[in-house]
């Protein structure tokens, strides 16, 4: 082998006897090789899509072949076009676009009569470039329906239409996360100056800003400010704003300015749509007994839809069969068994990023009055919200007894009957993680 291609290219001819032709041609129709480093091969794919679906499921197809060809074990990289420019010392072309939108679009969207008013004003949205018919343009609905979807086919959209207006999308985790360093940092001006000069500003799960002063206040400026110069906000959430109980009341009327539109689970004959659809873009070859299976089992939402899709997907390959209700159901029990009860490292996660605590602060020995209380919620919600028993809980925080995690429960639960306040901020923790994980 004469260069890097070319082993790229013996890697796809051995992927094409353990993987269907067709696909090998539809996940990796878009990837090329960049070089090989330290041991590592590191390739570049455009379609951070596929790029998570290659690196979830096929990346040890490459490895072996890649060890049948150097005798050697490799590791395998996969860039996005941002980390091929950081790679090359380039900045990206684009940096507002979300990350991992390819392919979310609006003609991929599948319109059903539970999101067709939030799939039309979020076109119209991003076909009029400083346009107030609906500013703000509030999507809410329960998680995994599509509204990131929305949100990434507004970006595309409007990038093709308005290729010089500034787009800033945020998640509103990561809106908080930059306030407090950049604050922390003393560069509080350079914050402002990225959200309040967006031509349009999206922000998904806006419920997380919800009883953070500071973050509150700083985006009702924002919000002013951006909706005084004409231009666009959109943001998505798990819930209206009527029902966020620590949501700023000023912000919660501005919320409320423009037009609410909700995403509801979508019907049978969306799902089945939904279905098809997804599984011609994924080269997956349903037959139709099997496809109105799953429109009839997963009904919540469009996330468990390709939840499913994917793990049959990796079935057929990993196994060479055909899907049939057997792999089917297999499937839609592990996606059901894995979204419906939250990890204890979920409900850590979530708690350390309300209260803006360290992991390791919170599982260690820690005692400040903070630090132990959010502790001792977290042990409260993962006892409410997992199977876990209270020696597995204390387990999770250096092997505490059963009676310490007990205490916590007890203190928690006798706080949240006599503080209200206290428990509308466990209440909304709870909304949160339940909408994410």
């Amino acid at each position: 082998m004469h260069s890097y291609a070319d082993v790229w290219k013996s890697v796809m001819g051995q992927l094409k006897t353990q993987l269907s032709e067709t696909t090998v041609n539809v996940w990796f129709d878009e990837v090329d090789v960049v070089t090989m480093e330290d041991s590592a091969f590191v390739l570049h794919c455009s379609n951070t899509f596929k790029k998570d679906i290659i690196e979830k499921q096929f990346i040890k197809h490459i490895k072996a072949a890649l060890k049948d060809i150097f005798s050697a074990d490799l590791e395998v990289k996969i860039l996005d076009d941002e980390m091929l420019a950081a790679y090359h010392g380039v900045r990206p072309d684009h940096p507002g676009d979300p990350e991992g939108s390819d392919g979310f679009t609006f003609e991929t969207f599948v319109i059903g009569p539970q999101n067709k008013l939030a799939y039309a004003a979020a076109h119209a949205v991003a076909e009029n470039s400083g346009g107030k018919s609906y500013n703000p343009l509030f999507i809410y609905g329960d998680s995994g329906l599509g509204k990131t979807h929305l949100l990434y086919a507004i970006s595309h959209l409007r990038r093709k239409l308005f290729p010089n207006d500034k787009i800033v999308y945020i998640k509103g985790e990561d809106f908080i996360n930059e306030f407090v360093e950049l604050v922390r940092t003393g560069r509080g001006s350079e914050f402002r100056a990225k959200y309040r000069d967006a031509a349009l500003l999206l922000v998904d799960d806006i419920q997380f800003v919800a009883g953070k002063e500071q973050v509150q206040n700083e985006f009702f400026h924002t919000f002013n400010s951006l909706y005084e110069a004409g231009n666009q906000i959109v943001m998505t959430s798990d819930r209206p704003p009527r029902e966020m109980a620590l949501l700023d009341d000023r912000l919660r009327t501005r919320f409320e300015w423009g037009l609410m539109a909700d995403i509801t689970p979508p019907d049978y004959e969306t799902r089945l749509a939904i279905i098809k659809n997804r599984a011609a873009l994924m080269g997956l070859n349903l037959p139709d007994g099997v496809s109105h299976y799953i429109a009839e089992n997963i009904t919540s939402n469009v996330r468990q839809i390709e939840g499913t899709l994917n793990m049959i997907s990796a079935y057929c390959d990993l196994l060479g069969n055909q899907p049939d209700e057997e792999s089917v159901t297999r499937a839609i029990k592990e996606i059901i068994e894995r979204e419906t009860v939250p990890s204890a490292e979920v409900v850590i996660h979530h708690i350390c990023k309300y209260y803006n605590i360290e992991e390791e602060t919170i599982r260690g020995k820690n005692q400040s009055h903070d630090v132990a209380n959010a502790r001792q919620i977290a042990m409260y919600l993962i006892r409410r919200m997992t199977k876990l028993s209270l020696a597995d809980i204390g387990k999770e925080f250096g092997g505490k007894d059963h009676t310490t995690v007990l205490h916590s429960l007890r203190k928690v639960e006798k706080q949240m009957n006599t503080d209200p306040s206290f428990k509308e901020t466990i209440n909304e923790i709870t909304a949160n993680i339940n909408a994410r994980h």
